[in-house]
């Protein structure tokens, strides 16, 4: 099969043509159609994500395929059937091995693009603001990098659940795709000073944080007393340490979220999720945003795009025969 993987840590991606994985207990064979790239892959490829595999490796840790074979004590999903799943890398290849468990079967309404797109970013902000942080109809959510692959889906979430939206972006372009999903109110961080700017509004209940640095010190002061703030992750580069000081004083709750790791103890939490997700998509509620398609042997340059900023929404590598 087709791979395109890491032989250096900071390197560069190659086509390799190698060995298709054979499943062990438990798992199954995909035959990869789709993998959303996530900015979690820029990370793992230079050895900076809290995932490590070993070299060589493929990344793509979201994957919308076909089950081809099954492992040991599996029978189900059954071989033909169309699953999306998270198999933590691997899944910028031809065939990706997944755990069956973490395979969930797709609508015939749902493309391999949109299924490729939707996984990661859904589900860890629904985690984040149902299941963690309790959002509640009538509450300001604040959300950082409200244009980014999990940013958007933390808009349109949270419009969902009723809550009155603050999408802070760069530039307006990326401010009109938040408002496209559902944003109430809309930020420039490029021009605004974002603390002031969500005072003016009545501050924030709510904070959900995938970029960290300057931007997760304005919000916190801008959080309302008894506020929940989420980091989600660092695409700042910089993890920001949080003064207890602050915590203390305006009675504020910071509440982490790793969404993979509820595949290992508490894949329940997950699955309940999905069934949400699955029907609000069903329902015509909720729509990924997909601003790149790149084939295999580009899967480079879907990373790159997502370095730089240059993608909303998601970026998602499809893999042709």
């Amino acid at each position: 099969m087709r791979a395109m993987r890491v032989h250096e840590l900071g390197g560069g991606l190659i086509l390799d043509e190698v060995e298709a994985p054979k499943p062990g207990p438990g798992q199954v064979l995909l035959k990869v159609r789709a993998c959303g790239v996530n900015f979690a892959d820029t990370l793992i490829v230079k050895g900076r994500y809290q995932e490590k595999p070993a070299l060589p490796f493929a990344p793509g840790m979201e994957v919308c395929g076909t089950v081809a074979a099954l492992g040991e004590g599996v029978t189900a999903p059954v071989p033909g059937t169309r699953v999306a799943a998270n198999c933590g890398a691997g899944g910028f290849a031809d065939y990706v091995l997944a755990n069956a468990a973490a395979c969930v079967e797709l609508p015939d309404g749902m493309t391999d693009i949109e299924a490729a797109a939707f996984q990661v970013a859904y589900g860890t902000s629904h985690l984040a603001l149902d299941y963690k942080a309790r959002l509640r109809p009538g509450e300001r959510l604040l959300v950082l990098g409200a244009a980014g692959g999990v940013g958007l889906t933390a808009v349109e979430i949270g419009k969902l659940m009723g809550a009155e939206v603050i999408a802070v972006a760069r530039g307006a372009e990326r401010l009109a795709r938040a408002k496209d999903a559902g944003a109430d109110h809309l930020i420039d961080s490029e021009t605004a000073d974002i603390r002031e700017a969500v005072l003016a509004l009545g501050g924030a209940d709510v904070v959900y944080d995938p970029v960290g640095g300057e931007q997760w010190k304005a919000a916190m002061r801008a959080a309302n007393p008894e506020a929940r703030l989420i980091p989600i992750g660092f695409a700042s580069g910089e993890v920001p340490q949080i003064p207890a000081n602050i915590l203390l004083v305006k009675n504020l709750t910071v509440i982490g979220l790793y969404w993979g790791a509820y595949y290992r103890f508490k894949p329940e939490v997950l699955a309940g999720s999905f069934r949400t997700l699955l029907g609000w998509f069903e329902q015509g509620k909720i729509r990924p945003h997909v601003s790149h398609v790149l084939p295999l042997a580009e899967a480079g340059r879907a990373l790159e795009l997502l370095e730089s900023r240059q993608a909303t929404g998601k970026v998602v590598v499809e893999i042709s025969e």
